[in-house]
């Protein structure tokens, strides 16, 4: 998108297909063009002139014509322009051929005609046409509005076989993320995709017009790393309006009601429009124009508007009193057939509230229970914020505590909580209260002395055996995920299978979930993947009346434990299937938890551009939320894939930034992993191993052997192989997962120099899903087999690796960039070539390693001799530090 202000013209995204037709139809002889249609908007004119473009590539002469209903009351209205000067028409049967022979002329031209909204082309104009395109002058690029009628002439341009036909389909999601990622030139959060998405319905014409308004209100904005809308509400721009207000005038005055009603209540029951209508027939000449469809759910049929934008522009267009008149009307429509269905209560209550500014409290309250099942945690808000104070009980007090925690508003969910917490009096409030209080102050801040706090002063007001294992399990999950696994787990050993006989249901999944992920990263991974499926079905079975976390949290545990046992493969599509779920309830707090995930197993897979974006998505919705422990892991894991990219400057800008926030009580590796790679950005590996060993002392410490062998694997990667294989060959046997058997075969081949061990574990590690280490022991077998003058395995090795590391997105680490040198280096000559490479001099890298200058230099010159090389500049295009942008190297010493 030029200058970002959406003028220009977009990417053609999902039109490859038809545009491959096109060119093949150009090579036809026997082809007389390509007609598209489709609805309004959905980028017909868009891919003609792409057509045109690749005609004109193609060496044909290029024409436009646009069609018109003012053009079309004036024979050849349209393509007048294009008839050669003398050439007269009078007479048809020689004009014609006479035009014909004077388009192609001398050079035997050839020409390519692009007629726009030809649905609209006069009769003559269309004759013509149909003329030159059987006599092979012209090829036809043509457009026609799928909903429009033809007339007689055109319908008869289009027949036969000559002329193909597409018809193009709005865009899916996918089309669309893919087109704003291009259009924008980086990545957009998932939920402002969604967002746009529904917005549009994937029509492109509607797409560009409010990312233009928004990008011009400044509510679409990126930090750097992925776009976001930063309101809820999106901004368009007149010409939407326009559009959209052209689109509803066709209706007519009398059905405005029947629209405004669907704006406001959709969807309405098709037995309440008819009701509402005007005349018996205005639903169905509205579902005729395509503004309404029918619907079925279950035993009732439902009318709606076909475009989610048409009921923004009603919105916006109704005066007050008539808002308010008809939400009146329709929630009394809803009581008069009697409300039997569960979700009525809410509508009713909703529709009040908004009519009237007051409602039952009891229905209020009801309705925020149902708004909370569904995640609609700001209809929750809106709902109970009315309720009189003295009316709320403790369960909406803490329901109302709840929603805004999800908000990101954690003082007034506090307040809340504090105010619930006074007013409870028996042992199940008091138990409610205790338990949600604990949570809010643990999960946005790991908080856990105050939340262990809480929950040992509960015990002072529990006097049943009840009361008492809640708090117990309550505890246990606490402690378990606040970096004490070992102690949380034998209080969550007599945690139930079945959430039906548990004793309390929001207790119960916090436990479940907490098991799972603790199971996982102590080496039983299978444990843990049978645990969790276990724990999904039955949390699944849990009703509206819970306040528990969202089920899709089970599978973003369970896909950790996953990456373990069955591959990253089969992880990522359990984590894509969480996110779905939260995505598709527009749940903040749990998709960034899936994110976060999310971008864990991309990086364990080594595809560091993905790794990339999920970790920043985390990163935005953690901070917009307060969700302080989970923030600094994202940038720590997005610094360590930027670093791998080669964008040193904004791996250290989101290192930094991490580094300001306290350190993070969830399970991760993610500071280790950005600092660490960080450090090899810049060619200090042994910095970098020693912020990987701090970090194995500080899980190995907590038993938590599969983050410690995810860590020693880095290590390894980076030069320290021989220091950590042993450890890693003696986690193997107890570790349930395949992955760190792999990841022991790869340390001990690396540290042996074993070549035919080494493409062993390059297989292993594929078969687990980790392409990067893969393709590192590949490139090390390569080197391996150099070494000792085998060119059949060397050749062998290198091309695996090629293959490997193409599918790893751009990916540059020291054990790649050393192989594809062709050369083995040692890991003390690894480290000081990246350093030369990267600017230093003989002098700083001496000070920075403890050597002398002399061995230094005498490790330089082995390693010039290896690459073939007699420049530090030369050193550094053989070692692909060339990638690294201008600034962001150390001084440049003289060679």
């Amino acid at each position: 998108m030029r200058g970002r202000d959406g003028s220009g013209t977009w990417p053609l995204v999902g039109r490859q297909a038809e545009l491959s037709l096109f060119v093949s139809l150009l090579k036809d002889k026997h082809s007389h063009g390509l007609v598209i249609s489709g609805g309004a908007g959905v980028g017909k004119s868009r891919l003609a002139e792409e057509c045109l473009a690749k005609a004109s590539t193609a060496g044909f002469s290029v024409a436009r014509a646009a069609a018109s209903s003012a053009a079309a009351s004036v024979p050849l209205g349209a393509i007048a322009h294009l008839v050669p000067p003398g050439v007269s028409l009078s007479d048809p049967a020689t004009g014609f051929a006479r035009m014909a022979e004077e388009l192609r002329g001398e050079d035997n031209r050839r020409w390519v005609v692009l007629v726009d909204d030809m649905h609209l082309l006069d009769a003559t104009s269309a004759a013509l046409l149909k003329s030159l395109m059987q006599d092979g002058a012209v090829r036809l690029v043509g457009t026609i509005r799928a909903d429009e009628p033809k007339r007689d002439a055109v319908a008869s341009l289009l027949q036969g076989d000559s002329v193909s036909r597409v018809h193009l389909q709005v865009l899916t999601e996918e089309q669309v993320a893919t087109l704003l990622r291009n259009a924008l030139g980086g990545p957009v959060g998932s939920a402002t995709v969604r967002q746009l998405f529904t917005s549009c319905n994937g029509n492109v014409l509607y797409l560009k017009e409010i990312v233009t308004g928004s990008l011009a209100a400044g509510t679409l904005a990126s930090d750097g790393e992925v776009w976001e809308l930063t309101e809820r509400s999106f901004t368009g721009t007149p010409r939407l309006t326009e559009l959209i207000e052209s689109r509803l005038s066709g209706a007519g005055t009398a059905a405005r009601p029947v629209l405004e009603l669907l704006a406001l209540c959709a969807p309405v029951p098709e037995q309440d429009v008819r009701e509402a209508s005007p005349s018996p027939g205005t639903l169905d000449e509205l579902v005729e124009a395509g503004l309404v469809r029918i619907t079925k759910d279950g035993n009732r049929s439902a009318a709606q508007l076909t475009h989610p934008l048409y009921g923004e522009i009603l919105r916006a267009r109704l005066p007050i009193l008539r808002r308010r008149a008809i939400l009146t009307e329709q929630a009394a429509r809803f009581r008069r057939h009697g409300a039997r269905r569960r979700d009525d209560a809410l509508h009713i209550a909703s529709w009040t509230l908004a009519a009237t500014g007051t409602a039952d409290p009891e229905l209020l309250m009801r309705g925020a229970e149902l708004s909370r099942f569904a995640h609609d945690y700001e209809q929750v808000v809106t709902l109970l914020s009315v309720v009189p104070p003295d009316e709320l009980t403790v369960r909406s007090r803490i329901l109302l505590a709840e929603a805004h925690a999800q908000a990101g508003r954690l003082d007034e969910a506090e307040a809340d909580l504090t105010e619930a917490e006074s007013r409870a009096q028996s042992e199940d409030d008091r138990l409610a209260v205790a338990l949600a209080t604990t949570w809010n102050v643990y999960l946005p801040a790991g908080r856990v002395t105050e939340a262990l706090a809480g929950n040992e002063r509960t015990r002072a007001y529990v006097s049943t055996e009840r009361g008492k294992r809640v708090l117990r399990i309550n505890e246990g999950a606490i402690r378990a995920a606040s970096g004490r696994p070992a102690d949380g787990l034998i209080l969550l050993e007599d945690l139930e299978a079945d959430i039906r006989e548990s004793l309390d249901v929001n207790v119960w999944v916090r436990g479940a979930l907490t098991r799972t992920e603790v199971l996982a990263l102590t080496g039983r991974s299978q444990q843990a993947v049978e645990w969790s499926e276990t724990a999904h079905r039955s949390h699944l079975t849990v009703t509206e009346s819970s306040l528990t976390p969202h089920p899709a949290l089970h599978l973003a545990v369970r896909a950790a434990a996953q990456a373990e046992s069955a591959g990253l493969e089969e992880a990522r599509a359990t984590a894509l299937e969480a996110f779905r779920q939260v995505m598709d309830d527009m749940v903040d707090l749990p998709r960034a938890v899936v994110s976060l995930q999310l971008g864990r197993i991309e990086w364990l897979a080594g595809r560091v551009v993905t790794a990339r974006r999920w970790y920043a998505e985390a990163a935005v919705l953690a901070r917009a939320h307060g969700l302080t422990h989970v923030v600094p892991l994202a940038l720590a894991g997005l610094a360590a894939a930027a670093a791998v990219q080669g964008d040193v400057a904004s791996a250290e800008r989101a290192l930094g930034d991490s580094e300001e926030f306290p350190e993070s009580r969830l399970f991760g590796v993610e500071p280790f992993l950005g600092a660490a790679w960080v450090n090899a950005a810049r060619g200090r590996l042994t910095q970098a191993r020693d912020v990987l060993a701090a970090g194995v002392d500080k899980v190995a410490g907590k038993g938590l052997t599969t983050l410690e062998a995810m860590l020693l694997t880095e290590s390894a990667r980076l030069g320290g192989a021989a220091a950590v294989a042993r450890r890693l060959a003696e986690l193997a046997p107890g570790d349930e997962g395949l992955f760190t058997a792999a990841r022991a075969k790869f340390a001990e081949a690396l540290a042996g120099g074993k070549p035919d061990l080494l493409m062993e574990a390059s297989q292993d590690l594929q078969d687990a899903g980790a392409l990067l280490l893969a393709a590192e022991a590949a490139g090390a077998a390569a080197a391996g087999w150099t070494r000792r003058g085998r060119p059949h395995p060397t050749k062998s090795a290198a091309q695996r690796a090629k293959e490997l590391s193409a599918q790893c997105e751009g990916a540059r680490t020291p054990l790649l960039t050393t192989a594809e040198a062709s050369a083995a280096l040692t890991a003390r000559e690894t480290e000081i070539a990246l350093l030369a490479g990267d600017g230093m001099s003989s002098k700083d890298i001496a000070d920075a390693l403890g050597l002398s200058v002399r061995t230094v230099d005498n490790h330089l010159q082995r390693v010039y001799n290896k690459l073939g090389v007699t420049t530090r500049r030369d050193l550094a295009h053989a070692l692909d530090l060339k990638r690294r942008g201008p600034g962001e190297r150390g001084t440049r010493s003289r060679t």
